[in-house]
C-alpha cells in the first residue's frame, strides 16, 4: 500500500498504529515478545544502564514490561502517564535521580514504538492524524496545556500533524462498514476517559462520508472502575481510613496518599526518598502502623504493576461471570476475597450514571433525540464491561447496538481521515 497518512490512537493503556493509503487503512504490527500484535502497552520502563549515554536505559510496550518483570526492583515502570497530560499540577516525573517533562516522557515512548515497527516507518506518511479525548482526565483539566505538551511531543516527527477526537476516528472506522445512510452515536471508553460523538454517514460514495453533530466526554472509564476495586479490597489493608497520632490529637490519615496510590500513572513516581521518608513518619505514627508498613513495601518493592494486573484481571472475568476471585500477593500483602459483579455494579454507580449525563451531552450537543439514532457503535475495552453496555441495551435497544475492533477501531478511522482532502474539518 502506497502510505499516505498515519493514525495514531496514543491511548492511556495501549496505542495503536494504523497506516493509510490506496483508500484503506492497515494496522501497523509489533513483533512483540509475547508474538506479533497490533496493540503496544502504553508503558515506560527506565534502568540503570553504564554504556547508555546518561546512565538510564529505556525501553516503552511489551518491551518495558520485560524489563519490568524480569528485574522489577531496579527499574522504574511508569504507565498511564497521559493522564496527566492535561494536568497543571503535573510538571515533572521522577525517575532515579533525572526529571521527565510530560512531553519528554511521550517522545521516548514515541521513538521506542516507531523503533518497533520494524522498519515500517521508516517512510514516514507526510500527515499524522492523532487522537485526543474530547474531555481529558484529571480534576479541572487544560486542554489547551495538553495541546501544549501534544505539540512538543511530535516536535521533530517531521510531518504535518493534525488532531482529532477519538471518537470521531472510530465512527470513520465503523463507516466503513456501511452502505446506508444512518445517524450513529460513537461511545468509545477508554483507561482514562469516556467519549462520544454523535454523526451522520452519509451513502457509500458520497462525500463527505461523515459529518458530525455533537461530541461529550468525561474523565472516567477503565481505570475509574479499576479504581473502585481497589478502594473497596487494597486501600483498606494499607491504612485507608485509619488513624494516627499528632500530638495530643487522633487524627484520620490523609486521603491524598490513597488517591495518589491508586492513580496508576503516579504509583510509580511515589518510589522516591522523600516520599519514603514521609511515608515512614506516617507509620510511626499511626494507629495501625503494619498497614502502613505494607502501602511502603508495595511502593518499594515495585509491587504496582502485579497490583494492576490482578485488578485488571478481576475486572475482566466479571464481564463474562456473575463473580471472581480477587487474588494478589505481594510487598507483604496477601488478598484473596470473592467479588460477585452485583458488588462491583453497586461500586460503580455513581461513575455509571455520570456517564449516562454525558450521553445526555452528545445527544444535545447534536440536537437529537434518543430515537433519532440508527445505530450505537461501542469501542474500547471498557466497552465489554456488561453494566457500560446495559447504558446503551437498556436505552436503545440491543437490535441497534454494533461492536468490533475494541482496541484498533480509532486508529483504523485517523489513517482514513487522513487520506481525506480536508484533513482540517476534522480536526480538533
Amino acid at each position: 500500500m502506497n502510505s499516505r497518512s498515519l493514525g495514531l490512537d496514543f491511548g492511556t493503556t495501549n496505542s495503536v498504529v494504523a497506516l493509510g493509503g490506496d483508500g484503506a487503512s492497515e494496522l501497523v504490527p509489533f513483533a512483540a515478545p509475547g508474538g506479533t500484535q497490533p496493540v503496544f502497552r502504553s508503558a515506560l520502563c527506565f534502568w540503570h544502564d553504564d554504556e547508555v549515554k546518561g546512565g538510564l536505559a529505556n525501553e516503552a510496550g511489551p518491551w518495558a514490561i520485560s524489563e519490568y518483570l524480569e528485574y522489577p526492583e531496579d527499574s522504574r515502570f511508569l504507565q498511564s502517564f497521559k493522564t496527566v497530560a492535561a494536568s497543571r499540577t503535573f510538571e515533572t516525573a521522577s525517575v532515579f535521580e533525572k526529571r521527565f517533562r510530560f512531553e519528554e516522557l511521550g517522545r521516548l515512548f514515541l521513538d521506542r514504538l516507531v523503533g518497533h515497527t520494524g522498519r515500517r516507518l521508516d517512510d514516514r506518511p507526510s500527515r499524522i492524524v492523532v487522537g485526543r479525548p474530547v474531555e481529558y482526565a484529571g480534576g479541572r483539566p487544560d486542554p489547551a496545556l495538553a495541546r501544549e505538551r501534544y505539540d512538543a511531543m511530535f516536535v521533530g516527527f517531521g510531518a504535518e500533524i493534525h488532531y482529532v477526537y477519538e471518537p470521531l476516528g472510530a465512527a470513520y472506522s465503523y463507516a466503513a462498514r456501511l452502505t446506508e445512510p444512518a445517524t450513529i452515536l460513537v461511545a468509545d471508553f477508554g483507561g482514562g476517559t469516556s467519549d462520544f460523538s454523535v454523526v451522520r454517514v452519509v451513502a457509500a460514495g458520497e462525500a463527505p462520508r461523515c459529518v458530525p453533530l455533537g461530541h461529550a466526554g468525561i474523565g472516567i472509564a477503565g481505570d475509574r472502575l479499576d479504581y473502585r476495586i481497589l478502594d473497596r479490597l487494597v486501600l483498606p489493608m494499607l491504612g485507608k481510613g485509619g488513624q494516627y497520632r499528632s500530638f495530643d490529637k487522633v487524627l484520620e490519615i490523609p486521603r491524598s496518599w490513597f488517591s495518589d496510590f491508586a492513580d496508576w500513572s503516579r504509583l510509580a513516581l511515589m518510589r522516591n526518598p522523600k516520599t519514603i521518608a514521609e511515608l515512614e513518619r506516617l507509620r510511626r505514627s499511626a494507629i495501625d502502623g503494619d498497614a502502613i508498613a505494607r502501602m511502603i513495601a508495595i511502593i518499594e518493592h515495585e509491587q504496582g504493576y502485579p497490583l494492576y494486573e490482578a485488578v485488571g484481571r478481576a475486572k475482566r472475568a466479571l464481564s463474562e461471570a456473575d463473580a471472581t476471585t480477587f487474588r494478589f500477593d505481594g510487598g507483604g500483602l496477601s488478598l484473596e476475597t470473592e467479588i460477585s459483579r452485583g458488588d462491583f455494579e453497586g461500586w460503580i454507580a455513581e461513575d455509571v450514571a455520570a456517564i449516562e449525563r454525558t450521553v445526555d451531552q452528545a445527544l444535545d450537543a447534536a440536537g437529537l433525540e434518543s430515537s433519532a439514532i440508527d445505530r450505537i457503535f461501542l469501542t474500547g475495552g471498557t466497552s465489554l464491561v456488561p453494566r457500560i453496555r446495559r447504558i446503551f441495551t437498556d436505552r436503545f435497544g440491543e437490535e441497534r447496538i454494533e461492536t468490533g475492533g475494541e482496541l484498533t477501531s480509532i486508529a483504523h478511522g485517523l489513517a482514513l481521515i487522513g487520506l481525506e482532502d480536508d484533513v482540517a474539518a476534522w480536526a480538533a
